[in-house]
């Protein structure tokens, strides 16, 4: 056996940080960077090529994120420009990109951030929160994808590509963590060649963690914030010849558990810092807390290459069988903590939704100057949901409404590349879709519903982007882009306070440019981008102020602007780095728009002649200015293996809850980092690692609720915990 050098160790463990049992070349006497391959333009480029703002999650940065049993919302702030957050939990995650997002918590709610899995779009905030397992890799595209990834994705792209199979041998990994609150993590896959022509990939993932908040009004200990997640996924390669694939997919989720702990007089009065006598393991409440959900799905992606251009079909099915999330959302009970000027305690969530995507493609293959793509897009959903009221004392429901929704697209697209030198290649696209809703009350109890019972929306656009990438020389380019995108109407499901609502549909007009360069002979890679955005009728999402209420409303215009960076470096063989950040500036434009204020918080923003707060001039919700993130790996080569120590760190500074502005409603800013000390053997076959999460013990209050008294959410715990994981 070929005893290796220190060196070569070194690689083994630091050139790519590649997936566990891949091979790694040793042959290099310097480390270099791999080359990061993305699809951003729906074709494998390399990422320096793009003319996008782009980054790449994949291999050891998400593992160490999600080694503590962590959903989606773990990606907040992970990556430039990049929020994401949830009133629900780990389900109905929200996502923002450059400050540009939707805080609609509502059962039909549309957002501006498109998430797509595996090609297919994830329509319903729902879908959203899949789990994250036995991933390639996850890209964010920031700004307009409006025409090669359609419309609703006018602020961007978070974009997943699961772990195909192959046919060349069995292999796999196995990957398991215990932590704080017994929380355990256990995911795993398997690669299995069925034939020269067939291969199959099983993936699975498993989370659970204790309840440990106590509910102090009922007087049960460790009642609370636990949950059990399970999810599969199972894909079938097909390659009967070099000319024809075919890759099916069938996939599910199952989880139950807690719903978001809305906590009563969280917040001090006339300031954003925690109540006296705040506990995160303690909370008095006397409404019920559950949630539960479960989805499936299944696609097929079909490829023909016909010599001069290649086909693609892709067929996806998503839907969700059953979600149902109750809590009490005033946040406490009669005896406190606090006064609460009513009790209101909800549950709601989808009967049934069903949604069919299909897509047809062409991409040319020329080896001259110009290339296309070109094809057709369907989309159709149906979805029906509902809102239930309680009797906090009783527990017995006192109100009931239900709606449903049928959401049809179909869109035609098509872009362009030409490579007018070595140095200048030109980009262009163009999207026609045509959006229809049709949205109806089809039960209610106890609801007197105000207006009609029904709305019918329809609205067709024409996207476009052109692009130019200049090659300043063989490490450094230069590129810039206009982009325009549209989110089709959305409609908002009557209370018994507001009728049926509706948003216009919004647009898009964007303005980017930036720099991608390998460094110092690949140990180092940069890229930077600025943008400028401005929105034409914005959908924001109004909620409580004085009462219950969810209702939609457009601003005239939004706009924003900023810078974004993205490093990464070995600054020594043995010790490598990455870090990133973003200034994203937001502000609503328009004199005459105005919402309810709270009945208990401290306002800060102008009322008018009604009493209304007047919101010209605020930044978006869930918008923070500064997002800056950092990484840090050192490697010791050992004689049988590795030791190394990584650290990763996520910043962002203060955020406004709602469309206007109060003391109490201004979450704070707020740094996490992760500590992660292991050791790796065998070319990194198998690891060891002791982890901690939120090191700190960092407390926020990341969310409110405004309409009844003070009670926001919190965010997740500190964790220390080990991991074990092997390759096969």
């Amino acid at each position: 056996m070929i005893k290796l050098s220190k060196m070569h160790k070194r690689l083994l463990a630091l050139s790519a940080v590649m997936p566990i049992g891949s091979a790694i070349a040793q042959t290099a006497v310097q480390p270099q960077l791999e080359t990061v391959t993305v699809t951003a333009q729906r074709r494998a480029e390399n990422i320096k090529d793009v003319p996008v703002s782009v980054t790449l999650l994949k291999d050891e940065k998400l593992d160490v994120l999600l080694s503590g049993g962590q959903d989606i919302r773990v990606l907040a702030g992970k990556v430039p420009s990049l929020n994401v957050e949830s009133s629900n939990g780990r389900t109905f995650p929200r996502f923002y990109i450059r400050g540009y997002g939707n805080t609609d918590f509502s059962t039909f709610a549309s957002q501006p951030v498109s998430l797509v899995y595996d090609d297919v779009v994830q329509e319903n905030g729902i879908l959203k929160g899949y789990p994250m397992f036995d991933v390639a890799g996850v890209e964010v595209l920031r700004g307009p994808q409006g025409t090669l990834f359609g419309r609703n994705t006018p602020a961007g792209v978070v974009k997943f590509e699961s772990e195909k199979p192959n046919t060349k041998k069995i292999e796999g990994y196995y990957n398991l963590s215990w932590a704080t609150h017994n929380t355990i993590n256990a995911e795993g896959a398997v690669n299995v060649p069925l034939s020269s022509e067939w291969a199959m990939r099983v993936s699975t993932l498993r989370q659970h963690r204790d309840n440990f908040v106590d509910n102090t009004f009922t007087k049960q200990n460790d009642v609370l914030e636990g949950y059990n997640e399970h999810a599969e996924r199972v894909q079938f390669l097909y390659t009967p010849s070099t000319t024809f694939s075919a890759l099916f997919n069938v996939h599910s989720r199952t989880t139950d558990g807690s719903a978001r702990l809305f906590r009563a007089n969280l917040i001090k009065k006339g300031t954003n810092d925690f109540a006296d006598g705040y506990d995160f393991t303690k909370i008095a409440t006397n409404g019920q807390n559950t949630q539960s959900l479960s989805t499936n799905g299944a696609n097929a992606r079909l490829t023909w290459d016909l010599g001069a251009v290649k086909l693609f079909s892709i067929t996806g099915y998503e839907a969700v069988d059953d979600y149902y999330s109750r809590g009490d959302i005033d946040g406490g009970s009669p005896a406190g903590p606090g006064f609460i000027p009513f009790q209101v305690q909800t549950g709601g969530g989808l009967s049934g939704l069903h949604q069919y995507t299909q897509e047809f493609r062409v991409e040319s293959k020329n080896a001259g100057p110009l290339n296309w793509q070109t094809g057709v897009y369907y989309f159709k959903e149906s979805a029906s949901g509902y809102t239930n009221n309680f009797d906090s004392n009783t527990q017995l429901q006192t109100s009931h409404l239900a709606s449903h929704q049928n959401n049809t697209a179909a869109a035609v697209f098509g872009s362009l590349t030409y490579d007018v030198s070595d140095q200048l290649v030109l980009r262009g696209g163009v999207r026609y879709t045509n959006d229809k809703k049709d949205f109806a009350t089809t039960a209610r109890m106890n609801v007197t519903q105000t207006g009609p019972d029904s709305v019918d929306e329809s609205k067709h656009k024409a996207n476009w982007d052109m692009s130019a990438t200049y090659k300043i020389n063989k490490d450094v380019n230069a590129y810039a882009r206009v982009a325009t995108g549209f989110r089709a109407p959305s409609i908002a499901a009557a209370s018994a306070s507001v009728p049926i609502t509706v948003a216009d549909a919004e647009t898009i007009t964007s303005y980017e440019a930036g720099i991608k360069a390998d460094l110092f002979n690949r140990r180092a890679r940069a890229s930077f981008s600025v943008y400028n955005y401005d929105v034409k009728n914005q959908q924001l999402t109004v909620v409580g102020g004085n009462s219950n209420v969810t209702k939609l409303i457009n601003a005239a215009k939004t706009v924003g602007r900023g810078v974004e960076a993205d490093f990464e470096a070995f600054i020594t063989p043995d010790f490598k780095v990455t870090a990133g950040g973003s200034y994203n500036f937001t502000e609503i434009k328009d004199p005459s728009l105005s919402v309810a204020k709270c009945g208990s918080c401290t306002v800060t923003n102008p009322l008018n002649a009604a009493g209304r707060v007047v919101i010209d001039g605020n930044p978006l919700p869930q918008a923070p200015k500064y997002i800056l993130n950092a990484t840090a790996r050192y490697n010791w080569a050992l004689a049988d293996g590795n030791l190394f120590v990584l650290t990763d760190w996520a910043y962002r500074s203060k955020i406004n809850f709602f469309l206007y502005e109060a003391k109490e409603f201004t979450g704070k800013p707020m740094l996490e980092g992760g500590l992660r000390v292991g050791y790796n053997w065998q070319g990194g076959k198998y690891e060891v690692a002791a982890f901690g999460r939120n090191i700190t013990n960092t407390e926020r209050i990341t969310g409110a609720i405004d309409f009844n008294n003070l009670t926001g959410f919190v965010n997740e715990p500190r964790q220390f915990g080990v991991q074990f994981k092997g390759g096969f």
